[in-house]
């Protein structure tokens, strides 16, 4: 089933390739065409100046100006059709890359690491090799954001429901999730703050002055020097006017050069991105939506017609650029006033949809944050979605559960069952056996699972349930705390969770490891006794085999479970399954015989 996944995407990304060629060569071609207006206009300067008629010059300029435009954007259209399949080829690739070594072109969520988080730093929720790592294809900063989220934090029963199924749906339809990444390709790995950039310019006016009065002459402006320029054929005085016409005309463009100077430099810049965001709404939009989650994130976009109100700005900004050919530039100022009448337009779109479009881009998060999802639910169909479920008490249910960031060929299932109750399960075990590989597997799972994605097991079934994790306690030199003192506050953490926060499951890897074996006991079993009276639920895995003795104390709360390991020929061997009872089994003597020390029995 992996194999043929891997061969799909190298399938798509060989397709692709092929296509960016064939496109680039005809990208190639245009570009020689281009040349060669050039130079029929330096012919055509040649032979006016030759027969001394401005006529020649004057209609070889318009003709090879529109020439010249109408090569441009064939150009432009064949580049970006050789970007798009590039774009595609690697989208897939990284698609290979991600199943078979983890590796992602995508942001990894490092920025989102927070040591004193309920659990993201304990389940390697996010940086290198993380769950994060795993599943992101997020480009955009809000993208990022959003799937960070909601990773952070359960969401609630019928959200997740409605997220399910808008995986599903984006699942089933894995070409189209592939070319809305490719669309979004170009925002990978940008400035976080580009977006923030882009609002502040769309809210900050320019206050041009004259405005409505130029608008209303620029609209004639080209029609009167057509005139002129008519004229000049049966009365040669009119040559003057024509030359006194454009002379006028580029006046008032020099001297609101300031302003279309001010909108130049910043539209310059997003061009291209909002060319780039504008096909990606028109992407959502024109996809037949489904599930009620993707129908109602694109009913946003829709009512406001968003994709061709950003494709609109985009074509002005990208004509305002015009200005920047020197030649072509000239000839479009000096007929249409171009750069302040491009200049006026982006300022009057402004006014009209700045309001509606940051709300616009929250859409493509939430599609980004989904997309994301989605790709576990095709990469690893053998993965299933859980069941989420209500009640007062706890459900967690898991048959065959696994680690997703270990490899398929090395994972060990196991079973879990906290059905409809109120328990705390003791797990004992040796050193290596599979203790803490298995907390991490319940916890980041249902991490998974409560964020509306699918999970690593044949199936599971879970309440909405705050996990709290107390695993990976590190010392402070910043901020001058010690392991035993961060222990402690984690556990201050926790037993303030269970007080305030909703349905706190919590996974406890071996306690006040910072202190003696004496107060370790008795610090854990006090903990232990007081998380009872509190009602809290949980996991507690530890190598202190007097633990187990709570299960014969409260007999109907805690439960003993235990990871072992089997001794052949003075070698161990660990099958990581997780068994009823306590650890009789242990490594530590054989460990420390194996490197030349030799514990003597008592």
């Amino acid at each position: 089933m992996e194999q043929d996944i891997i061969d799909h995407y190298k399938n798509n990304a060989q397709l692709a390739t092929q296509e960016a060629d064939k496109f680039k060569k005809l990208a190639d071609t245009y570009a020689l065409m281009r040349l060669g207006i050039f130079g029929a206009m330096v012919v055509a300067v040649y032979f006016g100046a030759v027969n001394d008629n401005f006529t020649i010059v004057a209609i070889a300029f318009i003709v090879l100006l529109f020439g010249f435009m109408w090569l441009v954007k064939r150009q432009s259209g064949y580049e970006r059709q050789m970007k798009y399949f590039r774009d595609l080829a690697l989208i897939n690739t990284n698609e290979t890359a991600c199943i078979q070594t983890r590796d992602n072109i995508y942001d990894n969520g490092s920025r989102f690491s927070n040591e004193k988080h309920f659990y993201t730093a304990d389940l390697d929720i996010f940086g290198s090799m993380s769950l994060f790592q795993l599943m992101n294809r997020a480009a955009t900063s809000p993208g990022i954001t959003k799937l960070a989220d909601w990773l952070s934090a359960p969401a609630k029963k019928e959200i997740i429901i409605a997220r399910q199924s808008a995986v599903k749906e984006i699942a089933a339809k894995n070409q189209w999730k592939l070319e809305f990444q490719t669309l979004l390709l170009f925002a990978n790995k940008t400035d976080v703050n580009q977006l923030k950039g882009l609002f502040n310019y769309l809210h900050t006016p320019l206050n041009i002055p004259g405005e409505s009065t130029l608008v209303k002459y620029i609209k004639i402006a080209p029609y009167l020097l057509l005139a002129t320029i008519g004229a000049s054929f049966f009365w040669p005085i009119a040559q003057l006017g024509t030359l006194l016409l454009a002379a006028a005309n580029l006046t008032i463009v020099v001297t609101r050069g300031s302003y279309i100077a001010q909108s130049s430099a910043i539209a310059d810049k997003i061009s291209k991105v909002l060319a780039g965001y504008a096909v990606v709404f028109d992407k959502i939009e024109n996809e037949d939506w489904k599930a009620g989650y993707n129908a109602a994130l694109t009913a946003k976009i829709k009512e406001n017609k968003t994709s061709k109100n950003i494709a609109a700005l985009s074509k002005l900004i990208d004509k305002l650029s015009y200005n920047l050919i020197m030649i072509v530039g000239f000839v479009l100022n000096v007929f249409m006033l171009w750069a302040l009448k491009q200049t006026i337009a982006i300022e009057q779109w402004k006014r009209n949809n700045h309001e509606s479009l940051e709300d616009a881009f929250e859409v493509i998060a939430g599609f980004e944050a989904l997309a994301s999802i989605a790709g576990l639910e095709f990469n690893y169909p053998e993965w299933s979605t859980p069941e989420i479920e209500d009640g007062e008490a706890y459900m967690l249910v898991a048959h065959h559960i696994a680690h997703p960031l270990i490899n398929s060929k090395n994972r060990v299932t196991n079973d879990y069952e906290l059905t409809d109750t109120f328990k705390i399960d003791i797990i004992t075990g040796s050193n290596m056996a599979g203790k803490s590989t298995f907390l991490r597997t319940i916890g980041i799972n249902t991490v998974l699972a409560l964020c509306g994605a699918p999970v690593c097991a044949e199936s599971m079934r879970v309440s909405v349930i705050t996990i709290i994790s107390y695993m990976r306690i590190k010392d402070s030199l910043n901020e001058s705390t010690s392991t035993f003192k961060a222990e402690l506050d984690r556990l201050q953490m926790l037993l303030a969770g269970v007080e305030q926060e909703y349905k706190v499951f919590f996974l406890i890897d071996e306690m006040l490891r910072g202190t003696n074996s004496v107060d370790k006991y008795l610090g854990s079993k006090a903990v232990i006794e007081q998380l009872i009276t509190k009602h809290g639920v949980g996991m507690v895995a530890t190598h202190d085999l007097e633990m187990a003795k709570l299960e014969t104390a409260y007999p109907h709360y805690v439960r003993n479970f235990h990871f072992d390991i089997q001794v052949i020929n003075g070698e161990m061997l660990f099958d990581y399954k997780m068994k009823h009872g306590e650890c009789k089994t242990f490594n530590a003597t054989l460990l420390l015989k194996q490197i030349g020390i030799n514990i003597p029995t008592i």
